[in-house]
């Protein structure tokens, strides 16, 4: 899903499940619908999905592939540049504005799909600049902050308080006096004691998840969207992006600074880790994350998980980035009825509702919404803190804009260099240059 965002999302190993003995990329027989995902989270829903169908239209094949999120994106887009992509494949909104601009993506506005059936503003996203469809909506995120409530009620932090931290870029507000607080060093002194040795930390407050690119989705963009700022001029399809802006570097400072205070490990000690894994470890108190991440981060033994809204800032709101996946047609593919026959069930309640019961992931659908609220329910799950965004209306897009990946090419090394210390939040005004250059030619 994400990002459904951007920094590694999904972890998950290369794996491919045939439906069907057929193999092979694209260039399908005309009876076989490729169809490529990346969350082995969701592949057993999608299996189901893909039976269904397949007995209500008979000779037709469903085979589908699951990639790890690397892998996935560089092979697609190897195989659209070899002519053997797959029919049908998740799309993600960093992406596809590219795929539009390439002309890899088929039209769907001829689909006979209720739109109306989704939650509010999904379905627009998909949408290009030259008002044609180019994906069904699949599901949805927000982002909250996952924690282990051992570790924080030993920090002699209650669940009220974790569920009502505010946030300010001068001082950090009670969110940077809670990471302080769960922070622990070797000789078992808290981040916010006398004697705390910041070089020789057990267990760190906040749990790094990358640098976060120029996204900054589960890292820092549900704080710098309290101050007003946001990464485009408009959204979707803007042309102008804000990495100058003293909101966007202050907030930048104050969360980097993590780092130094010993909060938050060193960038360049997380490289080939997982941040969920180091939570599950004991490594880490909080990390935020996507609601995407539910199944992985309940699973952990031992570790008594709580899950808690995104801090309150300087607007008075707890905010999280809205995002969206689809499903999308290659535009080269061999088998375009067939794919869109496919595309218009996964976009219905039919397999939506079967995604919900899985609790997994929030389809688009409200019926399949709400479907997944139950079955998160029925695992003991309060999932309130990712549901409240979209009730409260206290979301903001993910920025879909052309150049995604020219942007991460720089925001990505930027980023990096101001969290490992090796450069300061005002060095990123340059980047911010850089990147607007891309729309200037």
């Amino acid at each position: 899903m994400k990002l459904k965002a951007i920094g590694v999302i999904v972890a998950a190993a290369t794996a491919a499940v045939a439906l069907t003995s057929c193999s092979g990329g694209g260039g399908s027989s005309s009876s076989t619908v490729q169809y490529w995902l990346w969350d082995a989270n969701q592949l057993p829903a999608y299996q189901q999905c893909a039976t269904d169908f397949q007995k209500a239209n008979p000779g037709t094949t469903i085979k589908i592939t699951q990639l790890g999120w690397d892998d996935y994106w560089t092979k697609l887009n190897n195989a659209m540049a070899a002519g053997n992509a797959p029919d049908v494949f998740t799309d993600h909104l960093a992406k596809y504005p590219d795929f539009i601009k390439t002309k890899q993506l088929l039209s769907l506005d001829d689909l006979k799909v209720d739109y109306s059936a989704y939650n509010e503003g999904l379905a627009d996203l998909w949408v290009g600049p030259d008002g044609k469809r180019y994906g069904t909506p699949k599901d949805w995120d927000t982002v909250a902050i996952y924690y282990n409530k051992k570790m924080a009620t030993d920090a002699g932090l209650t669940e009220d308080q974790m569920n009502h931290l505010t946030w300010n870029p001068d001082d950090g507000g009670t969110y940077g006096q809670a990471i302080a607080k769960l922070t622990v060093d070797k000789n078992g002194k808290h981040g916010d004691e006398p004697g705390f040795d910041k070089n020789n930390v057990a267990v760190y407050g906040f749990g790094l998840n990358q640098s976060g690119g120029g996204t900054g989705q589960v890292q820092w963009s549900f704080l710098t969207a309290t101050t007003g700022w946001t990464h485009t001029d408009k959204n979707p399809w803007g042309t102008h992006y804000n990495y100058d802006d003293p909101r966007f570097q202050k907030t930048i400072a104050w969360w980097a600074g993590l780092v130094d205070k010993g909060y938050m490990a060193k960038l360049e000690t997380t490289v080939g880790s997982n941040a969920a894994d180091t939570f599950g470890a004991g490594k880490s108190a909080i990390n935020v994350n996507g609601d995407w991440m539910l199944g992985q981060f309940s699973s952990y033994k031992g570790i008594d998980l709580g899950i808690a809204p995104t801090p309150v800032g300087p607007n008075g709101k707890s905010m999280s980035m809205f995002n969206g996946l689809a499903d999308s047609i290659w535009a080269g593919t061999k088998n375009p009825e067939g794919s869109k026959k496919w595309v218009t069930y996964l976009a219905s309640a039919a397999c939506q509702d079967v995604v919900g019961t899985k609790g997994v992931v929030f389809p688009a659908t409200k019926s399949g919404t709400d479907k997944a609220m139950a079955a998160f329910k029925a695992k003991g799950l309060d999932v309130s803190a990712f549901t409240s965004h979209v009730t409260d209306k206290t979301t903001f897009l993910f920025p879909i804009t052309d150049n995604a990946a020219k942007i991460d090419g720089i925001m990505t090394p930027a980023m990096d260099a101001v969290v490992s210390g090796q450069a300061k939040a005002s060095s990123l005004t340059a980047a911010n240059d850089q990147v607007n250059a891309l729309f200037k030619k």
